[in-house]
């Protein structure tokens, strides 16, 4: 394994990023933060659409103080990469020299990484790299880990998958064509408890809306002047609450 100093872990508060530092700490790393974008405009985590009042109990619950960066919605590559970069530098200036991901096997998106970071002197450290994606859900559930679907891609998952435990019935029940750990963002989830947890986040299940985001564009588009279909997205609302209630 390469030499790792001060770390932080690029926390999703998903599957992926538990664990993925899960593996760090078991391997020694000194994981000393968490690292999280935020959207600024509704306070839930990117992409994921937990709240950040469930963010800040999961950080609580690891043990490890949390850093955010707070994004604009939809915020254009430029915007994105000038926050992350200022942030990555105010860590740098505390000491910190690598960061963790839990990407698995998206080869340009760890580029990207790699080479963004590295432009700020900051190693990139990848646990669960080049892994088996069903091997990794059975050790993530066989570990102990606990965790529910939060997002569900609409154009490759139906919306019952959003709000269901991620365990073995889920993964039996996810169609071939799907990644077993949703790499490529078929669905996110919202890890609650586990080895690494000190105690469990409790949480109250709440309801399930509908989102729609344009599609990404491809370079070779030949229709890139038309506009983009929706892709819809399930998100199924967490609410922190007092103590832990069964779901």
């Amino acid at each position: 394994m390469q030499q790792i100093g001060k770390a932080y872990m690029n926390w999703s508060g998903g599957k992926d990023s538990a664990l993925a530092l899960h593996h760090a700490q078991q391997n020694g790393v000194d994981v000393a933060a968490l690292f999280t974008s935020i959207n600024a405009a509704h306070q839930r985590i990117t992409m994921h659409g937990v709240r950040r009042a469930l963010l800040e109990l999961q950080a609580a619950a690891l043990g490890l103080p949390l850093v955010t960066a707070e994004l604009p919605l939809l915020p254009a590559m430029e915007d994105y990469n000038n926050i992350m970069s200022r942030h990555v530098a105010e860590l740098k200036a505390q000491g910190f020299d690598t960061a963790i991901f839990g990407d698995i096997f998206l080869e340009d998106l760890k580029q990207y990484r790699e080479r963004e970071l590295g432009q700020q002197g900051m190693n990139c450290y990848f646990p669960l790299w080049q892994k088996d994606s069903a091997q990794l859900m059975e050790a993530f559930i066989a570990a102990g880990f606990k965790a529910i679907v939060v997002c569900v891609n609409g154009s490759l998952l139906d919306e019952s998958f959003c709000g269901r435990l991620l365990d073995t019935s889920f993964v039996a029940d996810l169609p071939a064509d799907v990644d077993p750990c949703g790499e490529r963002g078929e669905y996110h989830s919202f890890v609650f408890d586990g080895p690494i947890f000190k105690t469990p986040v409790p949480f109250a299940k709440g309801g399930i809306t509908t989102r729609h985001y344009p599609m990404p564009k491809s370079g070779n588009d030949c229709f890139r002047d038309k506009p983009a279909p929706d892709m819809p997205f399930y998100f199924c609302d967490l609410e922190p609450v007092a103590e832990a209630v069964a779901i």
